[in-house]
């Protein structure tokens, strides 16, 4: 069953947690289990950077992966709606991505593996929810609405896109746009060179060595997620580690951005983005204002860091 997008109007689709809430959980444990394939065949990269996924013209990508001296990728693809699992050899298999428990599919995952010759040996512990039930025991969350997960794509790619131009007005480190499997979410992250103190761990279900390794330097990040049940809303976010004294007092744009104490971030709702005259601006507006918060309370060296943002065809000027 392929899914279509519908043209102008479905750019920035309508995404209520409420309405998709089952579909949400379970294809979030379904993403885990291909994640941690990556995991477990991928050499450690900062920050976890080599565990993510990718925004694909199909859906969610891994990219490339070495497994014994060949490569594979998977992909989930939210247009025919099936898994897609290549390799360089040549060989591929597909599994349909319908309605079946988290065992099920896992399973099925295992069996394609198997049947292309590879082994993966995963923590079958899914990470940052609750409760953890391990995958190959999971028969509670079996829900999926394609639909439901096609509008979830429509979403990320146009953050996506806008992320990828925010991206391009940094120097310094910076993240790639990707998608964290664990908490769901698309991320970019700008980093300002300098160390932060031990990060205090105590993320559900993740070594409190990955948290602090994940959170070695000073950053600025920022994302789009979905939502969850402890904030059941689709938003863009944004925060800093370490959080710099007078950060969440500082004055952010759009006017429907504010920051959330129980989160310890700022959050601009989807929806406020999705009725703005302009959706791209709005979030480029996030974006700066809440980066500028962060580098400013921090004293961030601004003047190395930033340039201008990029231009089509037109090189970076570098002064003489």
């Amino acid at each position: 069953m392929a899914i279509r997008s519908s043209g102008e109007g479905s750019r920035w689709p309508a995404l209520d947690y409420s309405q998709w809430r089952d579909t949400a959980i379970t294809l979030q444990l379904w993403t885990q289990i291909v994640g941690k394939t990556r995991l477990a065949r991928t050499p450690w990269l900062n920050h976890s950077w080599h565990v993510v996924f990718y925004v694909s013209a199909r859906g969610l990508t891994t990219s490339p992966f070495d497994v014994d001296g060949e490569l594979m990728e998977v992909e989930f693809d939210f247009v025919d709606q099936v898994l897609h699992i290549r390799t360089s050899t040549g060989q591929q298999r597909q599994l349909p991505l319908a309605a079946q428990s988290v065992k099920a599919f896992y399973k099925s995952y295992l069996a394609a593996l198997g049947e292309l010759g590879f082994t993966a040996r995963i923590n079958l512990v899914p990470n940052e929810v609750v409760p953890a039930i391990p995958f190959d025991a999971d028969e509670e969350h079996r829900a999926y609405d394609p639909e439901a997960a096609h509008r979830f794509w429509r979403a990320l790619i146009q953050a996506d896109r806008v992320f990828k131009r925010f991206r391009t007005a940094f120097l310094g480190k910076s993240s790639p746009v990707h998608f964290f499997w664990g908490s769901f979410d698309l991320a970019v992250t700008r980093f300002s060179g300098r160390k932060a103190p031990p990060h205090p761990g105590g993320v559900p279900s993740l070594p409190d060595a990955v948290v602090r390794e994940a959170y070695s330097h000073e950053v600025s990040s920022a994302g789009f997620w979905p939502g969850s049940d402890a904030f059941p809303q689709a938003a863009f976010y944004s925060y800093a580690y370490p959080e710099p004294p007078g950060f969440r007092d500082k004055s952010v744009k759009p006017s429907e951005a504010s920051f959330n104490t129980q989160l310890g971030e700022f959050i601009l709702p989807y929806d406020a983005v999705r009725q703005a005259e302009q959706p791209d601006e709005a979030v480029l507006s996030f974006l700066q204002s809440t980066y500028e918060a962060a580098a400013e309370a921090a004293q961030w060296d601004r003047q190395t860091l930033e340039c201008s943002f990029g231009a089509l065809g037109r090189p970076r000027h570098v002064r003489a």
